[in-house]
């Protein structure tokens, strides 16, 4: 890898009833998506770039969609963000299907 992992952050689940939030990482089903406020993905050097609500008529990607892409190309700095109205979370593509919490916060509401 030609670029700097960034340590782990501790996650938590923010909703006990709908499981949204900040986790210690991704499962691949993930859908990038959180209805109220953005969500994305993108390479550090942005050469993939794509965020909720680009394209009204895409369906929204999963965690597995960009690991796909992230596994083609995996000498960048791969991430996936959250921006909610109860949370914020950004996640580091770290090694093989590993999307590492490296970023969270409380959100915009």
């Amino acid at each position: 890898m030609s670029f700097e992992k960034l340590p782990p952050v501790a996650g938590s689940v923010a909703c006990l009833t709908c499981g949204a939030g900040a986790r210690t990482d991704l499962e691949p089903d993930r859908v990038i998506a959180v209805g109220f406020g953005a969500a994305g993905y993108f390479t550090t050097d942005q050469k993939y770039n794509w965020s909720e609500g680009s394209d009204p008529d895409e369906e929204y990607p999963t965690v597995a969609d960009v690991e796909k892409l992230a596994a083609a190309d995996p000498d960048h700095d791969w991430r996936i963000y959250f921006a909610a109205s109860l949370y914020e979370a950004e996640y580091q593509r770290q090694g093989e299907g590993e999307w590492i919490l490296v970023k969270k916060g409380e959100g915009f509401a």
